[in-house]
């Protein structure tokens, strides 16, 4: 399953990237709200990585779903909207992904920290499942959630233990986790009964995780 971040540029077409700001991971300086969809498509957003990847654009979401819908891969879509532009984007993101992924197998799970942003997803396609992304463990996340209807709670690995994930189970939601680099949390993760884990490094995952995640 891919797991990436969707916004809005100035225009209202959903892009791939992660900041509200361009400098960290493209050629240009200033914020993305302030840029059409023009605008955006003439930045490098590869050279920050590396030589090889130089001139390389930034994704639509309409291009990167295409593709993986076509090789018959997941997507976990983070919504992370632009400072007063959640529920829009929530909205926004939600109408494509269910457009793009109608013909699909499995739907793609729609995360976000901001709950404005869920309700706008929830509002535009509600049949799309959704998750809470959370970066600590708050006394009311199970009313949270079911507010929203979710599907998922998601918060940082660090602030999970076995037990949560079994009040999680019991309540009716699954439990996804973030982000997972160290083979031996994602191990001691998997015996507690996690649902999914989210790495960025998949070479150091072993492969009893692997069999555990497919």
């Amino acid at each position: 399953m891919f797991e990436f971040d969707t916004k809005l540029s100035g225009d209202g077409c959903a892009i791939l990237m992660h900041d509200d700001t361009l400098e960290r991971t493209t050629d240009a300086r200033g914020r993305v709200a302030q840029l059409s969809l023009a605008d955006v498509m003439r930045l490098d957003a590869g050279s920050w990585h590396s030589a090889t990847y130089a001139g390389e654009g930034v994704p639509t979401l309409w291009r990167l779903c295409q593709w993986i819908v076509a090789n018959d891969f997941f997507a976990n879509i983070e919504i992370k909207p632009c400072a007063g532009r959640e529920f829009e984007t929530g909205a926004a993101v939600a109408q494509e992904a269910d457009l793009l992924f109608r013909n699909a197998d499995i739907a793609p799970v729609l995360s976000s920290f901001s709950e404005s942003a869920l309700e706008g997803a929830r509002e535009a396609a509600p049949d799309l499942p959704r998750a809470l992304l959370c970066s600590q463990i708050q006394p009311d996340w199970l009313a949270r959630c079911r507010a929203l209807d979710c599907v998922a709670i998601d918060p940082h690995h660090a602030s999970i233990d076995e037990d949560f994930i079994e009040q999680a189970h019991d309540s009716g939601l699954r439990v996804l986790t973030y982000t997972v680099n160290d083979p031996v949390r994602a191990a001691q993760l998997r015996s507690w009964g996690i649902d999914t884990i989210i790495t960025d490094a998949i070479n150091e995952i072993s492969a009893a995780d692997y069999d555990h995640l497919k």
